[in-house]
C-alpha cells in the first residue's frame, strides 16, 4: 500500500465517518475522530454485508481498491450509536 492509497482511504473514511456522525447527531471530535469512525465503520459494515450476503449497493473503485460506501456509512452509524450511548452526557 502506497502513501497515496493511505491518503485516499483516510479521506474516504473521514467523509463517511462525518456523514455517520451527522446522521446520529454525535458532535464530539474532529476530522481525525471522523476518520477513525469511518475506518471502524468500514470494518463493521463490510463484515455485516458479507455475513448477510448483501450486494454492494454503491462502491467506488480507486486504483484497484474497492470502497463500499453504503456499508461503510451504515457500519459507522452503528459504531457511532454505540459511542453516543457509552459517552457521558454534557450538562446544559
Amino acid at each position: 500500500m502506497s502513501l497515496w492509497d493511505f491518503i485516499i482511504m483516510f479521506v474516504i473514511a473521514a467523509i463517511t465517518g462525518s456523514i455517520a456522525k451527522t446522521l446520529v447527531g454525535f458532535d464530539k471530535g474532529g476530522c481525525v475522530i471522523s476518520a477513525i469512525v469511518g475506518f471502524v465503520g468500514a470494518l463493521i459494515g463490510t463484515w455485516m454485508g458479507r455475513e448477510l450476503h448483501l450486494p454492494e449497493i454503491f462502491s467506488i473503485t480507486i486504483r484497484g481498491i474497492n470502497y463500499p460506501i453504503i456499508w461503510t456509512i451504515l457500519g459507522a452509524v452503528l459504531f457511532t450509536l454505540v459511542l453516543s450511548l457509552l459517552s457521558p452526557r454534557r450538562k446544559k
